[in-house]
């Protein structure tokens, strides 16, 4: 099938699916790529815990932080569904720099990352991120404004009403009546940008190799595992990742490298125009569509 065949087709499977998303799937080795939409700007959600990690480790490096620096953490006691770790602790801790990076990246605690972003505010890291020549990717705001969306404010049986919202009150410009959701406001990102973020942790870059290494050592133990790596994971390859959910979004960015040396940066970035928060029928056409753009480029 040739490219042009096999967009149209991936694209109906998107649509069909209740997703409309930005992909791109990049050689590492050759630069060669795929894409579907993949400068349209969308919510980070999550995956800006990708560039705070990226300033910590930095700042580590310089000497500015220490890893082993103990901080106090107070309780979150959150009920809602969806936060992990320290989101969910009912009594105070005392976390280390280093570990509140891997709790922050490896299972996306939110309250671990904006511990961190309390050390490195985000100016300062969208300041070292662009420093290493990464652009297009924005830092606006800790990550407690993500939990502060509608879905919090409604009963249980409720919650819909929320993705209602979400879906509905959206704008052709990308922006939208719920903050989180809008570009102008939320800290925000391109499947190309965020490919490009990929590409200098996976080959050399301005970003410094032990920094690099780090975080591909705390995306490679991601625990989210159910929404592109069942496409990617195999007993010949590696699948190092991180995802971002937030309402109607559901977006994942890794690197696939295989036994033969090959590696593969994907960047899945998409809405759900279904108003449910469990979906995990359109998860799975994510995984498809983004398997079907590595194995294209692949062949």
């Amino acid at each position: 099938m040739n490219t042009e065949a096999l967009l149209r087709e991936l694209r109906d499977q998107l649509d069909d699916a209740g997703l409309r998303g930005s992909f791109l799937v990049r050689d590492l080795r050759s630069g060669e790529e795929i894409a579907i939409e993949p400068d349209a700007q969308w919510p980070s959600a999550s995956l800006v815990k990708v560039p705070l990690a990226v300033a910590t480790l930095e700042r580590i490096r310089l000497g500015e932080l220490d890893g082993a620096t103990q901080l106090d953490i107070e309780p979150a006691r959150i009920a809602t569904p969806g936060p992990t770790g320290l989101s969910r602790f009912r009594h105070p801790a005392r976390v280390a720099v280093d570990d509140l990076l891997y709790l922050s990246t490896a299972i996306s605690d939110g309250v671990a990352a904006d511990a961190l972003f309390g050390l490195t505010p985000p100016p300062e890291v969208a300041r070292i991120l662009k420093g290493f020549g990464i652009e297009g990717i924005t830092v606006r705001h800790p990550v407690q404004e993500l939990a502060d969306t509608p879905a919090e404010r409604f009963e249980r049986g409720e919650v819909h009403l929320a993705y209602a919202l979400a879906v509905d009150a959206g704008t052709a410009g990308r922006g939208h009546r719920i903050p989180q959701l809008d570009v102008t406001r939320a800290s925000s990102g391109s499947a190309r940008a965020f490919a490009d973020l990929l590409q200098a942790l996976w080959t050399p870059s301005a970003i410094p190799d032990e920094v690099a290494a780090r975080v591909r050592e705390l995306m490679r133990h991601n625990v989210v595992r159910h929404r592109l790596a069942p496409d990617f994971v195999s007993d010949a390859s590696i699948w190092s990742s991180k995802t971002g959910t937030l309402l109607t979004l559901r977006h994942e960015i890794g690197v696939v490298e295989h036994a033969d040396g090959q590696a593969f940066a994907v960047v899945a970035l998409t809405e759900s125009r279904v108003a449910a928060a469990q979906q995990p029928g359109a998860e799975a056409v994510m995984a498809r569509v983004a398997r079907r753009l590595r194995d294209h480029l692949r062949l």
